[in-house]
């Protein structure tokens, strides 16, 4: 037994955030500024780093960032309210509500108080409909960029079994049905089998040779927990790292649909 190729993201991301970064030199050039706006509810250390990380990139890329934080007291009227007011500023395009919220909240009934054009995770109901038919829109952003990240790295996945382990509404879901849609990066005979927990995907459960992206985590206060065991390298023909990989690219691809609510507010 040999050890798997890895796929990192990070080049990959550093690809896509090139063009999103010439998109926004564009687009400033002809006197439109993007904005991406960001929403977080709570004290949660991760998702407050999480949204560090993103503005940060937003303002590395040429982006401007308005940001609200709310109290984990919050309402989800006052939620709501705020994402209101983002939906009528016509100087945002896009509108990030970082996840999760606090239990006494409803993440999905916020979502789909945002204007679906304006949503960059591509998880308004509008928007996985918009996917499940084929039509242009914003795409759930680590389901885009796990399908990057094979095409930058020549791992085809046309006309070949892909088994996608889990099938909640951010992952397994979208990327079972954008891999299953007939386009040269994907037109894949996609399998999907229920819930991902971590470590459950152990060298006897691969086939030898075989690609394997590991996109399910979980933590442990701060310790990552992957649904992939890192073993698997020792089968797999080719495998995600165990930091570096999926990560990368799923940022990369929330600029990337931010940069399209920008295109689809100033009419292409």
């Amino acid at each position: 037994m040999g050890v798997a190729r890895l796929l990192p993201g990070g080049p990959v991301a550093d690809r896509v955030l090139g063009e999103v970064a010439a998109e926004v030199v564009a687009l400033r050039a002809a006197g439109v500024t993007p904005s991406l706006a960001t929403v977080l509810v709570g004290d949660d250390d991760a998702s407050a780093g999480y949204i560090r990380i993103k503005q940060r990139q937003a303002a590395e890329l040429g982006f401007v960032s308005p940001h609200v934080r709310l109290p984990a007291s919050a309402s989800q009227v006052d939620l709501h309210r705020v994402i209101e007011d983002f939906n009528a500023d016509r100087g945002v395009h896009g509108v990030l509500v970082q996840h999760p919220v606090p239990g006494g909240l409803d993440y999905g009934r916020a979502l789909q108080v945002l204007d679906p054009d304006k949503d960059v995770d591509g998880m308004h109901p509008v928007n996985l409909g918009r996917l499940a038919l084929g039509l242009p829109g914003p795409v759930p952003c680590t389901p885009a960029g796990i399908e990057a990240l094979l095409a930058f790295h020549g791992v085809s996945v046309a006309g070949r079994e892909v088994v996608v382990l889990g099938r909640g509404a951010t992952l397994g879901r979208p990327l079972a049905m954008l891999l299953a849609q007939k386009r040269a990066t994907a037109n894949a005979a996609v399998t999907v089998v229920h819930t991902g927990v971590a470590g459950i995907v152990r060298p006897e459960h691969v086939r030898p040779g075989a690609v394997v992206v590991g996109g399910g985590v979980r933590y442990a206060g701060r310790r990552l927990l992957p649904d992939v065991d890192p073993s698997c390298a020792r089968v797999a023909g080719a495998i995600t790292p165990r930091v570096g990989g999926v990560g990368p690219t799923t940022v990369a691809m929330l600029f990337r649909n931010s940069v399209g609510a920008v295109r689809r507010a100033v009419g292409g």
